[in-house]
């Protein structure tokens, strides 16, 4: 071929084949493709559902999981306004049972895990906290959830089924965001799940207190309704409840259902 004739052929083919590249993604299944699986979860499931992501992943070709974690009322908002959720994993039933009445969940919603309640301090305990009565205590500068949030139900709930009245300097939307102010300095306790303590290590001192079995969170899972990967997001639901799932969150603290 005339070479002139070659490299004018060449400069229509190559721009086409990176298109097609692109179009294909940077993904290893079938076509080189990958699919994307969203699930909005509780922050308190943050570390175990990244781990439980990473080996439904390993056994599932060509698809990534992409989290969105946050506080369950506002993932539920998000949800209700539109947010592509594929799955949605609640740290209580009342937030989910708001995605069942405005009918946007695939499936019935099912129970994969259960936690209480634990006070987190600075390593040091710098306040001397020792109960959950002690959070009451005059110039304790205490951060709870906020009451819309599963974690700000179950502290108010352990609250007044003992008669203590709290006054935190702050409520916040997350769980996380509790322990974030707990693990820099800026509270002297907070009010976490259990498995956040555990997860924290040595960035906080746990205290636990006897009441605390009392208000149990049960945590439900769901597809949500007209998911383009509602497939992809029913064996999500089924690897949480199976033993993989079940393995990791138990490590991790949480309770059976």
């Amino acid at each position: 071929m005339n070479p002139l004739v070659l490299s004018a052929a060449l400069a229509l083919v190559l721009p086409l084949a990176a298109c097609g590249s692109d179009s294909e993604s940077d993904g290893g299944g079938a076509g080189g493709r990958t699919t994307t699986l969203t699930v909005y979860a509780a922050a308190s499931l943050t570390s175990t559902f990244e781990e439980i992501g990473k080996k439904f992943e390993a056994e599932h070709d060509g698809v990534k999981v992409e989290f969105s974690f946050g506080g369950s009322s506002d993932l539920v908002t998000q949800i209700q306004e539109g947010a592509p959720a594929a799955v949605f994993a609640s740290a209580d039933t009342k937030n989910m049972d708001k995605l069942v009445d405005d009918d946007l969940t695939g499936a019935d919603p099912q129970d994969f895990a259960t936690n209480t309640l634990e006070i987190a301090t600075p390593p040091d305990n710098p306040a001397g906290v020792a109960s959950f009565q002690d959070l009451a205590k005059k110039g304790l500068q205490l951060v709870i959830c906020a009451p819309e949030v599963p974690c700000g139900a179950a502290t108010q709930t352990m609250a007044t089924n003992l008669g203590v009245t709290l006054k935190p300097v702050s409520e916040e939307q997350s769980v996380t965001d509790v322990l974030a102010k707990v693990t820099s300095g800026e509270a002297d306790a907070g009010v976490v799940y259990v498995t956040d303590v555990t997860a924290a290590g040595d960035a906080v001192t746990g205290v636990t207190f006897p009441e605390s079995g009392d208000v149990v969170n049960t945590y439900p899972i769901a597809p949500v309704k007209g998911s383009d990967e509602s497939d992809l997001a029913g064996e999500f639901v089924d690897f949480v409840l199976g033993d993989t799932g079940q393995k990791v969150l138990q490590d991790a603290g949480f309770g059976q259902p």
